[in-house]
């Protein structure tokens, strides 16, 4: 199964363990302090901090120098606050930057054994797969669950606690402010989106979001209509439709998370049976995305905002 498609189905698992364990944080995370103020030392003499994770209360080292970073998004949030010469190993799928220590360790079977070997003192993840946190937990390695985003706001909240765990406050803070700031100024000046209705494809089986995930609520930031959401019945958000339903629904947009994974465009769309007469196919309104940064809620989400943006004012 390629990444991308794999990817969106941990998204909706991870999201249930969101729901079970709580988010990354609420923005008040904080050092582990002593009566007088003062940072607590840990047992080598260095400080400590502790993040509220979602694994809960996370006391680590307050400047890890060995970071096992399983989860791509993760991975680009490290990088992006400067603390990406602290990571150690990143899971197979970090690929970006390009300079990440990519590794053959599976960020969706995660094994214990393989992660411990990078003598780790900070482990960081998206979902908790086949108990690696507690593994890791009984010989003593921290670990920061910092499950999919359910909502805008998780995002810049586990931002925040990687920049807490890593010694990168301000920095973290920084790239939080700027995302907000692009992100608002991309929706300003997109004015035509009220009404339109969109279509968001996960790969070319049909598979898609509705409103109720992370992905879908950034569409809604344009006032888009999701023609997915009448079909989610059962799915947590992540339906499969058929092509029947899709070209009754015709949706003004269509775009494809589905390009890298699965060789989708605007031309092969047109190809499918009945797509041909769709109006997003006849007025140019498919859209190709970057599968990454479709499927990521990190620093680069601007990106992903920006990419709907434009294709919002080009809309006829």
């Amino acid at each position: 199964m390629r990444p991308v498609r794999v990817l969106g189905a941990a998204i909706a698992i991870a999201a249930v363990t969101l729901a079970a364990a709580g988010c990354g944080d609420d923005g008040k995370t904080g050092g582990d302090k002593t009566g007088d103020g003062k940072t607590q030392a840990s047992g080598d003499g260095g400080g400590t901090v502790t993040v509220q994770a979602g694994n809960g209360a996370v006391t680590v080292p307050a400047h890890p120098k060995r970071i096992v970073s399983l989860s791509p998004t993760h991975t680009e949030t490290l990088f992006a606050i400067g603390a990406g010469p602290q990571i150690t190993a990143a899971d197979s799928l970090s690929d970006y930057p390009a300079n990440a220590p990519r590794t053959k360790l599976s960020a969706f079977k995660p094994n214990a054994e393989a992660i411990i070997n990078y003598r780790p003192d900070l482990v960081v993840l998206s979902n908790d797969m086949d108990g690696v946190v507690k593994a890791l937990q009984k010989v003593k390695v921290p670990v920061l669950l910092e499950p999919a985003a359910a909502k805008l706001d998780d995002a810049y909240d586990e931002i925040n606690d990687l920049g807490q765990a890593t010694g990168h406050v301000a920095e973290a803070r920084k790239v939080t402010d700027g995302m907000r700031a692009d992100i608002q100024k991309t929706v300003a000046a997109s004015t035509k989106g009220k009404g339109l209705t969109y279509y968001h494809e996960l790969d070319n089986q049909l598979h898609t979001v509705t409103s109720q995930t992370f992905v879908g609520q950034v569409y809604g930031l344009f006032g888009l209509r999701n023609v997915a959401d009448a079909a989610d019945k059962a799915s947590g958000g992540y339906p499969q439709l058929s092509r029947e339903y899709l070209v009754k629904k015709d949706p003004d947009l269509v775009f494809l998370a589905d390009t890298k994974c699965c060789g989708q465009n605007a031309a092969a769309v047109a190809k499918r049976p009945g797509f041909g007469d769709l109006k997003a196919v006849k007025d140019g309104g498919v859209v190709p995305l970057d599968d990454d940064l479709a499927s990521r809620w990190g620093p680069r989400l601007p990106q992903f905002v920006k990419a709907i943006g434009d294709a919002v004012q080009k809309t006829r």
